[in-house]
């Protein structure tokens, strides 16, 4: 009898590792699911936020050479603006200059006749 006592005990025994041994393999599986769901939500997140940092990057890079543009645009004009003023004074002084030559030849001439 107290063989087949502890024969009972062993299989009852063995049963209840067994039953543990599943229960473990359960929570193992269990633990193993949530830590991939915690790891695919972090790359996720973290590919949302670099996204978002590139396109906030990308904006900033288009509204600054916008403003580069406009700059450039802004600087052509005044030198046109600029070629175009001196442009007109350097006429007006060949003009000045040689309505100036003119008149002394005019006079070295009645100079010339004087003489």
């Amino acid at each position: 009898m107290r063989t087949s006592l502890l024969a009972a005990v062993a299989v009852l025994t063995v049963a209840g590792l067994s039953a543990c041994s599943e229960k473990a393999q359960d929570n193992l599986e269990n633990a193993g699911s949530a830590i991939g769901d915690d790891v695919t939500n972090a790359v996720d997140n973290a590919g949302a936020k670099i996204d978002n940092g590139l396109d906030h990057a990308g904006t900033k890079i288009d509204n600054g050479l916008d403003h580069a543009g406009r700059a450039i645009d802004n600087g052509a004009e005044r030198i046109g603006a600029a070629s175009e003023n001196a442009a007109a004074d350097a006429k007006r002084e060949a003009k000045d200059a040689k309505h100036d030559v003119g008149s002394s030849l005019e006079k070295a001439g009645s100079d010339l006749k004087k003489d």
